[in-house]
């Protein structure tokens, strides 16, 4: 047993009934981007120990008025900056993937690398795919200087939540719905905890909360009880992106609304902007990224042309060298280490030559 692992405890009845609540007033929470327990969970922030810094609570004073906006292209986007030309956040035509420019904060995990990432950048989701304009309807006009004024958890904050040392967090009924976060299931006879196949993947977000969920198109999923508390790459962002951020999601690996369920259907089939095509081959130029967005790799030895693994890029480290985020069965869960394979889209590495594809939800 991984040291680190918790007696698994599936959510009773009511823990059950008490999520399927919150998931319904959520559901009908309207275009804000949130955080489904972005607020009054009692936490006051992100992460835990080695996890997010940065501080939640009142809002920070922002520059009111006075933005001027300019367009870009590579990818076609809107950066809104202040007077003095700083950058304040940037909008990507027909993603909803926001960055917004924040209080910095220190993301680190000490037991799998002695990289941390310094970051100034919040990520947020907007209520609707960003277009060209937008910043002049009066529906921007509010939610800009709200969400830049923002300090409840963001993307970075909330995935960091299920991260090295991060303390369980509990809905009012008694639902854990943060806390470590385990890759998957021993495979039997796989002795090396290194090995990529020494846990099981196949673990999506709600066998990590242990209860069934009813997606969209009325497809009902009920959770593993082996798989309480674990999560797969594919599994970890849609666990981010979907059940917490309120992304909507599906249970296939074929174009639908939202997310797929497995990695290389996210990268084909997602929403938003496709950043890097895939070509069968690592990209040359990777300039073009920002924090938040998802990345793919083909890693499986013996399978070069295949995604089967994503994570979500967090900017550049303290080395200058650009990291990402993603949950690995080496690490036994969501990481940013370089255990079995340094943890950066740049030199030689494992990831790094086996990075493919680039995309913006």
């Amino acid at each position: 047993m991984h040291p680190d692992r918790r007696p698994r405890r599936t959510p009773n009845r009511r823990q059950v009934l008490g999520a399927l609540a919150g998931i319904a007033a959520a559901g009908a929470a309207g275009g804000y981007a949130w955080d489904r327990f972005g607020r009054g969970d009692g936490t006051g922030g992100a992460g835990g120990a080695g996890g997010a810094g940065g501080a939640a609570g009142a809002p920070t004073a922002v520059p009111s008025g006075g933005y001027a906006f300019e367009r870009l292209t590579g990818p076609a986007r809107t950066v809104v900056r202040t007077t003095d030309g700083s950058a304040l956040a940037t909008f990507t035509d027909g993603a909803r993937t926001a960055v917004l420019t924040g209080p910095a904060r220190t993301f680190s995990e000490p037991r799998t690398t002695s990289a941390v990432v310094h970051s100034t950048a919040w990520i947020r989701l907007l209520p609707s795919v960003w277009r060209q304009g937008e910043e002049s309807t009066s529906w921007f006009r509010q939610w800009f200087p709200r969400t830049l004024a923002d300090r409840s958890p963001d993307v970075l904050a909330v995935a960091f939540q299920y991260g090295d040392g991060a303390p369980d967090l509990y809905t009012k009924s008694g639902l854990r719905y943060a806390g470590r976060a385990h890759f998957g299931p021993h495979v039997p006879g796989v002795a090396s905890p290194l090995d990529f196949h020494y846990h099981d993947e196949k673990s999506d977000f709600y066998d990590y909360l242990g209860i069934p969920w009813t997606f969209p198109d009325g497809t009902r999923v009920t959770p593993q009880q082996a798989r309480y508390g674990d999560v797969d790459c594919s599994g970890f962002q849609r666990l981010v992106w979907g059940y917490r951020m309120g992304y909507p999601m599906h249970d296939t690996d074929t174009p639908g609304i939202g997310l797929p369920r497995r990695a290389y259907a996210i990268s084909a089939y997602a929403p938003g902007v496709l950043l890097i095509p895939d070509t069968n081959q690592r990209p040359t130029d990777i300039s073009m990224l920002q924090p938040g967005d998802l990345v793919f790799f083909s890693i499986n030895i013996g399978r070069p042309h295949a995604i089967d693994h994503c994570g979500m890029y967090m900017g550049l480290d303290n080395g200058g060298r650009p990291r990402f985020y993603s949950s690995r069965s080496a690490a036994d869960g969501p990481t940013m280490g370089d255990l079995a394979g340094v943890a950066t889209l740049d030199g030689n590495g494992f990831y790094a030559q086996g990075l493919r594809t680039a995309r913006r939800l």
